[in-house]
């Protein structure tokens, strides 16, 4: 009986251990322009994951971002966008017209992704893993709205979640980025 109970707690540790160890690393996805991005290309990166939208109140952002990621954007930070539809309609786009409306409109130089889902039955397994505390091993946080923001450490583990009201350069994601 004791074995056994041994057994049991050893292999629910191992199992919730195994959840936990996934990294944002692990990771693979399809870049805008339909390549594939391994998310371990940004190791010893700190990564801002943003879920965009080119016809939101929130939209603006991407001109913080664009100003962000050319100030801290090097060897040490990136940003990517996931553009998404899952709010009122707000990214209504193909890849090909929200590459053009980024680029046009605030000259994005950050990468963005393929437009994928951050919400319901076809969340996007990143987003799976960002947002559900049994895969990170840190918080539940389901996106509420359009631009809102996961930092990643370097060693591909969820430190952080800034919801989308939020600025990109407010306090807690630039103490983040400069390492206070």
């Amino acid at each position: 009986m004791k074995a056994l109970l041994i057994l049991t707690l050893y292999l629910s540790f191992a199992t919730i251990s195994a959840a936990q160890t996934k990294t944002f690393h692990d990771f693979s996805t399809t870049n805008i322009d339909g390549k594939e991005l391994k998310m371990s290309d940004f190791k010893g990166k700190k990564v801002l994951v943003v879920n965009v939208a080119s016809e939101c109140g929130n939209t603006p952002q991407y001109e913080t971002l664009e100003k962000m990621y050319l100030k801290y954007g090097s060897e040490k930070f990136v940003i990517i966008g996931f553009p998404a539809n899952n709010f009122m309609g707000q990214e209504p786009g193909s890849n090909e017209e929200i590459k053009a409306f980024c680029t046009s409109a605030y000259h994005v130089t950050f990468p963005l992704m393929s437009k994928v889902s951050v919400k319901g039955k076809k969340k996007d397994p990143i987003y799976q893993w960002l947002t559900e505390k049994k895969q990170n091993g840190v918080m539940d946080a389901e996106v509420t709205w359009n631009v809102q923001k996961f930092m990643i450490d370097e060693n591909g583990h969820l430190v952080g979640m800034v919801k989308p009201g939020v600025d990109p350069d407010c306090e807690e994601i630039i103490s983040w980025i400069e390492g206070k």
